[in-house]
């Protein structure tokens, strides 16, 4: 959020880096230097020493050095850039557990509480006065949503069995992804801040974390699930439930003992521990509507879900500055077949899967459009929402556990999604869409409206 919830301005600087993403963007870059540029010594850049640093050998006097009993590969020799296969890595083949590393810590551990922003904001969502509290005013934007999914896997799929790539098939999800950050920031250039388009973008969005989630859950598991440990999930369920009972108010109570038990159950039971704190959040107290994603006047508001987004706002903003630190260094000749085909799903199949299935829903189930709305907004929008980002570059390192040319090339392909940004102004442009002055007010429309504060973008 802009501003914290005792209403006291935030440091100018800090809330312009924080409204602009600029944390993340900032990471990013710097991962791409630091990658391209630090020496390469003895087969592995310092980068990638960086990344895979055990933590422990900080106390335990170096012994096992930056990765403990893992091996070390490098890439091949033309790219003059080697990664050591990472901590993951073996954990997967020894059951998925390993020491903790730079990247371990950021990815799996810090990221929890991005994941836990974002479905604070889903979960809301579903309350009355919500978006997705109607699913009938929603429907057309969440059949977008399976369009937007849907479109970008097929395009991905059927490029692997052109490119004769199975090795790469796993990534199909990588291309599904929405940033909804960046994608917001993008489209209030283009239609500005009151256009039904923003809703609808939003709304899509909001649905596409949801499936996102559950894709992270489902196809992309550490290793075999073992789900005895989902046992412990549900105790620390009712642990937040019978604090919630019993008038709990901070929110350390629930992250610190339920959110922590469920956070090593997702991780022993071989889930992405990254979402372990997304069954904690609808048990803690919060308030019984919904102002809207990003309201400001939820600023206003003190039950424990609201203070937890309101005390968490800026540290995350850091944190997926550090995520972005250790996921995007990549080797920019990093670009191959898995690059291309990442891209494709976002740039093609995410604008097409959004603009058929808005037209299968107009057409074939009678439902509307936002009024204001026509096939050139949702068009541009559909481009909007190829920017895939920050959940595109967490697919990646999901779906390709392995640091190398491969999980290079689908991570290159998520940072190269910031085409999308120029490509649809120029659409905008060349359609004839302008942006909608401030002061103009949005026409009445079928769809729930998503009201927006004029701070972070960032739905965590």
């Amino acid at each position: 959020m802009s501003q914290h919830s005792s209403g006291k301005r935030s440091n100018p600087v800090i809330r312009f880096l924080i409204e602009n993403s600029l944390f993340l963007i900032g990471g990013a870059v710097a991962a791409l230097l630091w990658a391209n540029f630090s020496q390469i010594e003895g087969g592995e850049s310092s980068y990638q020493r960086f990344i895979h640093f055990e933590i422990a050998s900080l106390w335990n006097g170096g012994e096992h050095g930056h990765v403990a009993g893992t091996e070390t590969t490098p890439h091949h020799a033309a790219d003059h850039h080697a990664a050591a296969v990472s901590n993951e890595v073996t954990a997967a083949e020894s059951g998925g557990h390993h020491g903790i590393t730079v990247h371990f810590l950021v990815s799996d551990v810090l990221m929890a509480l991005f994941f836990a922003i974002a479905v604070k904001e889903v979960w809301e969502s579903m309350l009355p006065g919500g978006s997705l509290n109607k699913p009938r005013q929603a429907a057309t934007p969440l059949l977008a949503t399976v369009g937007g999914v849907l479109g970008p896997a097929v395009v991905y799929l059927v490029g692997c069995y052109l490119f004769k790539s199975e090795e790469m098939a796993r990534g199909w999800a990588i291309p599904c992804a929405t940033d909804i950050a960046f994608s917001y920031l993008i489209a209030r250039v283009i239609f500005g801040g009151n256009h039904p388009a923003i809703a609808f973008l939003l709304l899509l969005a909001i649905a596409d974390d949801a499936c996102g989630l559950a894709i992270l859950a489902i196809f992309y598991p550490k290793d075999a699930i073992d789900p005895r440990w989902l046992m412990l999930t549900v105790t620390a369920m009712g642990i937040a439930w019978a604090m919630r009972r019993g008038r709990l108010h901070s929110h350390w109570w629930y992250i610190g003992i339920p959110g922590v038990l469920s956070w090593f159950s997702f991780y022993y039971a071989n889930i992405h521990p990254a979402l372990g704190l997304v069954p904690i959040i609808p048990m803690m107290p919060h308030a019984q509507t919904d102002l809207g994603i990003f309201a400001r006047e939820e600023l206003d508001r003190h039950d424990t879900l609201n203070e937890f987004e309101h005390f968490w706002k800026t540290p995350v903003e850091i944190i997926l500055g550090l995520f972005g630190l250790v996921s995007a260094g990549v080797v920019l000749n990093s670009l191959t077949p898995g690059t291309y085909l990442v891209l494709a799903g976002l740039l093609v199949g995410k604008p097409v899967g959004i603009l058929l299935m808005t037209l299968v829903a107009e057409k074939v189930f009678g439902l509307e459009k936002p009024a204001g709305m026509d096939y050139r907004h949702v068009a541009v929008l559909g481009m909007v929402a190829g920017l895939g980002f920050t959940v595109a570059l967490f697919v990646s390192g999901a779906a390709f556990p392995v640091a190398g040319p491969i999980q290079d090339a689908a991570k290159m392909g998520a940072l190269l999604s910031f085409a999308a940004a120029p490509l649809a102004i120029l659409m905008a442009r060349l359609m004839g869409i302008r942006p909608q002055p401030a002061n103009a007010v949005a026409p009445s429309t079928k769809t729930a409206p998503v009201r927006v504060k004029s701070g972070s973008a960032h739905p965590a």
